[in-house]
């Protein structure tokens, strides 16, 4: 099934059940009055959170969701069942625009909820309209049509720490060593297509898909990419020794985050050199001169170095504790 961060539908809340033109009849007396209940009201539509980043891709084919009605009122002036509720699952870390009204919701913890179109009101039966001038209403109403609305779902991942950087830059082998995830790898640009996800200790990590120059403006994975990392705390800028020019990766890297948003460019950042099995001790050296340029904190890391390994899963733990 594939990955899917955002997606436009069409909801409408239940319509109110009828109310109806009941008479009483008792024993004895066979004419008491009016007995017609009020109907029910009509069923509402929320989105709700839930811990599962794959779960809009259930509703790639569809393309609106509708509440339950209400029912009819009754006889002995009972009331209409009010119509059930309609519950769409979105991931935590949605952003909730309702197109309609132009209102926006965040749902950042699992079972929050956003109401998205509330149910019709019932009818009203016979009985409501008795009066002492009115003794034999023949009145009723019917119920009233539930709420629509265009809803639009776009998804923040919600992670403790980013592995950003160029495609094929090894965030994602460095994601499935430190956290035992199952991300997809190869050796080729754009192994990513989707974001993955991994606990450490706790902590989420977040394999975001590979940035390329000009992303800041919908160029290959664009927004895809800069949208989840949003909310992250600490972003891991991988950058890989086969690389020619570090400082460029990491300038044009940086770029695309401060087009984007004043807010990415200052989050804590770490950079961690990649892959320094494929290279000589000479090369790494040379690579972490230049990159010490940068001011940041470098860790260099390969995925087949256990120590390294440690090393930059005991950074990034107490990095985040500290935060």
């Amino acid at each position: 099934m594939a990955f899917i961060d955002e997606l436009t539908f069409h909801v409408t809340a239940g319509r109110g059940g009828d109310g109806v033109v009941r008479w009483r009849h008792e024993k004895g007396k066979e004419f008491s009055g009016p007995s017609g209940g009020n109907g029910g009201k009509g069923g509402d539509v929320y989105a709700k959170a839930v811990h599962d980043i794959a779960v809009l891709a259930r509703f790639k084919t569809i393309k609106a969701f509708k509440a339950e009605r209400g029912e009819s009122g009754m006889k002995n002036s009972m009331q209409g069942k009010s119509g059930a509720d309609m519950y769409i699952d979105v991931p935590v870390g949605s952003v909730i625009k309702n197109i309609t009204n132009g209102e926006i919701t965040e749902l950042i913890n699992e079972g929050d909820k956003a109401l998205l179109a509330t149910g019709g009101r019932g009818g009203l039966g016979n009985e409501h309209f008795k009066a002492s001038t009115n003794t034999t209403p023949r009145e009723s109403t019917p119920g009233k049509e539930g709420e629509q609305s265009e809803i639009h779902v776009e998804l923040h991942l919600i992670a403790d720490a980013g592995l950003i950087g160029f495609p094929n830059a090894g965030k994602s082998s460095l994601l499935n060593a430190l956290t035992r995830a199952t991300a997809k790898v190869g050796n080729y640009a754009f192994t990513t297509l989707e974001p993955n996800l991994g606990a450490l200790y706790g902590f989420t990590l977040a394999d975001i898909p590979g940035l390329i120059e000009g992303a800041s403006a919908g160029k290959g994975l664009g927004h895809k990419f800069l949208r989840h990392i949003s909310r992250t705390r600490l972003l891991l800028h991988c950058i890989s020794v086969e690389n020619t020019d570090y400082l460029k990766a990491y300038e044009t890297i940086r770029h695309e985050l401060a087009f984007y948003s004043d807010a990415l460019i200052k989050k804590d950042e770490i950079i961690v050199l990649t892959k320094t099995d494929m290279a000589s001790r000479e090369t790494c050296v040379s690579a972490l001169t230049l990159l010490t340029q940068t001011g940041k904190d470098i860790l260099t890391v390969s995925v087949f170095d256990d120590n390294a390994l440690k090393d930059l899963t005991n950074f990034i733990i107490k990095h985040l504790e500290h935060r």
